[in-house]
């Protein structure tokens, strides 16, 4: 499938769709993961999801997928640590998969208590360079780099192979895109390469990662929020975080700090 990205390692391409749009507090009802390998041998992991909450009526407006069609379906905890040991030693990409698939399946893991973490991980969103030349969505995408029409938009499995075709594609249209994952993560990055977090709620400073938000503890170092005020970070792990952020928090609780790759 892909024919111009270089590989080192297994690549997998992410694709959720969810409950609604906010990935602390909504749910995974469809998961697909499309993992590539260096050999160009591919392995699908493809789920429905019982959510846990309802589905409304405007998320399955896009997706299909009603409450009835999950109903025997099990909840996400019974797959997580099947799903992130198939992610182990992998890069990752998508398309709006830093800001938001990336985000529900951390936010998953947390809630499921299984151990997760982006950090040695490239990360490559095709939107990301796809808004870099003509910001539009992923069918659009498809029908520029790809030349066709998606059949099933807003399926999962469809989606996440969409978004493999769609970041090779980029690669062979424009030359001046790396033809490794290193870099492509490096341009996906450009603008927060200064971010711990996808949302810059902790930032790097001097190579340490410092909070970034609120009045109380903005600019000080995580490790000295985690020695002076664990009960900040406590908050934090229990409020409407990112699943990301409150990750950060709970190590950070355990004496475990972000290190920057």
């Amino acid at each position: 499938m892909l024919k111009n990205l270089r590989l080192e390692r297994p690549i997998a391409f992410i694709d959720v769709e969810t409950t609604g749009l906010n990935p602390s507090s909504d749910r995974i009802v469809e998961l697909s993961i499309l993992k590539i390998h260096p050999d160009s041998s591919e392995e699908y992991k493809s789920h429905r999801i019982k959510p846990g909450i309802p589905i409304p009526l405007s998320a399955t407006a896009i997706h299909g997928i009603t409450d009835a069609d999950v109903e025997s379906e099990s909840m996400f905890h019974k797959y997580a640590r099947s799903i992130r040991d198939f992610l182990e030693d992998c890069d990752i990409s998508g398309f709006n998969v830093i800001r938001f698939d990336l985000p529900c399946l951390e936010a998953e893991f947390t809630r499921a208590n299984v151990d997760f973490s982006r950090q040695g991980r490239y990360l490559v969103d095709s939107q990301v360079i796809f808004h870099k030349h003509e910001p539009r969505d992923l069918e659009a995408a498809y029908r520029k780099y790809c030349g066709g029409e998606m059949k099933n938009a807003h399926s999962a499995e469809e989606d996440a192979k969409v978004s493999a075709e769609v970041l090779d594609g980029q690669i062979e249209t424009y030359v001046d895109l790396p033809r490794d994952v290193a870099g492509l993560s490096a341009l996906c990055r450009r603008g927060a390469q200064d971010y711990v977090d996808t949302n810059g709620k902790f930032i790097w400073v001097e190579g340490e990662a410092v909070c970034n938000f609120g009045k109380k503890h903005s600019g000080q170092r995580l490790e000295d929020i985690a020695l002076n005020d664990p009960d900040y970070l406590q908050w934090i792990a229990r409020s409407d975080f990112s699943g990301e952020v409150k990750n950060i928090a709970t190590k950070a609780l355990d004496g475990e700090f972000p290190k920057r790759d």
